[in-house]
C-alpha cells in the first residue's frame, strides 16, 4: 500500500483526533512556558520575560517556613492511605458487583456509587456540614442527643478529620475507581470461571486465584499513576470539607492549601508557581521510580 492510499485510508481518523490532540495541546501543553513563573520575581508591570530571574529562591517558602513539616506528613501519609484503602475497596466492591446477576441492579448500584464522584466538592462540603454543624447537625441533634450522649464539636476537634477525610474520600472517589477495575473483571474469560468450579473451587479461590492476578495490570497501571499525585493533594477534599478552620490545620493543612492560603495572603504567583513544578518533578520522578522497580520485577505488566 503506497502513502497516498494510506493516507486517503486513515485521514478520518486523523480528522475525528485532531480537536483532541487540539485540546490537550491547549490544555496542557501550551501553559507549561509558564515554568519560567516558578524562577522569575514577577513584577506585572514588566510582564512574565521582562521580570529579572529569582533562581531557586521562590521554592524555599515551602522548605523553609515552620509548617513544611506538617504540610509534607499530611499530604503524603494521607494520599498513602487514600491509596491503600482505595484499592482495597474499590477491588472489593468491583468484585461484589460482577456477582450481581441482575442488569437492572447491577446498573442501578453502578450509577449510584457514581453519582458521589459527579458531585463538586462544594456540595459534598455542604452535606457534610448538615450531617456535622454544631447547631443543627444530623448527628448530634438527631442521633447523639437520642442516644443520651454529648454532643461533639466536629469543627473544632482535630482528633475526628484523619477518619472523616478518608471516609469522605473514598465515598466520593470509589465510584470511579470501582468502574475501572469491574470493567477489567468483566474483560476475564468465563471459561476459567467454569473450570474452575468443575474442579470444585469454592468462590474465594476463583477470587484468589482467577480474579486478582488477572486484574493486576490495571491495579499497577492505577498504582503507578496515584503515586505520581503523591504530593499532591484533593484541594476540595482538604479546604472545602473542613471549611477551612484554622483549629484543624494540623490535620488538614495540606502543601496545595498551604499554597492557596499563601496565594491568597501574599499574592505571589511565583511562589506559587515553584510549590506546582516542585509537585509535578516530583511526582514525575516518582512514576519513573516505581515504573522502573515494577520493570525489573515483572516486565510485562510495567506501564512504559
Amino acid at each position: 500500500m503506497n502513502k497516498s492510499r494510506k493516507l486517503r485510508r486513515y485521514l478520518p481518523l486523523y480528522l475525528m483526533a485532531l480537536p483532541c490532540l487540539i485540546y490537550i495541546f491547549c490544555n496542557n501543553y501550551l501553559p507549561m512556558f509558564g515554568i519560567i513563573i516558578a524562577f522569575k520575581k514577577l513584577n506585572f508591570a514588566k510582564g512574565i520575560f521582562g521580570s529579572p530571574w529569582n533562581g531557586f529562591n521562590n521554592f524555599k517558602f515551602l522548605f523553609t517556613t515552620q509548617d513544611a513539616w506538617v504540610i509534607t506528613r499530611n499530604t503524603v501519609l494521607y494520599n498513602v492511605v487514600f491509596i491503600i484503602v482505595g484499592m482495597i475497596c474499590s477491588i472489593t466492591v468491583a468484585i461484589l458487583l460482577n456477582e450481581i446477576r441482575s442488569k437492572t441492579a447491577g446498573k442501578f448500584y453502578q450509577s449510584a456509587i457514581l453519582i458521589p464522584h459527579l458531585m463538586s466538592w462544594v456540595i459534598v462540603s455542604y452535606i457534610a456540614y448538615a450531617l456535622l454543624s454544631n447547631e443543627t447537625g444530623l448527628i448530634n441533634n438527631s442521633i447523639l442527643k437520642s442516644m443520651g450522649k454529648e454532643v461533639v464539636n466536629w469543627y473544632g476537634e482535630k482528633r475526628y478529620w484523619p477518619f472523616i477525610l478518608v471516609f469522605v474520600n473514598q465515598w466520593k472517589g470509589i465510584g470511579f475507581s470501582t468502574i475501572v477495575y469491574l470493567s477489567s473483571i468483566v474483560g476475564i474469560s468465563q471459561d476459567y470461571y467454569e473450570a474452575a468450579r468443575i474442579d470444585g473451587a469454592t468462590k474465594w479461590q476463583q477470587i484468589r486465584y482467577i480474579t486478582l492476578p488477572l486484574i493486576k495490570p490495571t491495579v499497577i497501571t492505577l498504582l503507578i499513576l496515584s503515586l505520581g499525585r503523591i504530593f499532591n493533594s484533593d484541594f476540595g477534599l482538604f479546604y472545602q470539607l473542613p471549611r477551612n478552620s484554622g483549629i484543624l490545620y494540623d490535620v488538614t493543612n495540606t502543601i496545595d492549601v498551604y499554597v492557596y492560603n499563601a496565594l491568597m495572603n501574599n499574592n505571589d504567583f511565583a511562589k506559587s508557581s515553584a510549590a506546582s513544578v516542585y509537585q509535578a518533578v516530583v511526582g514525575f520522578v516518582l512514576v519513573l521510580t516505581t515504573n522502573g522497580i515494577i520493570r525489573k520485577v515483572d516486565r510485562e505488566n510495567a506501564l512504559f
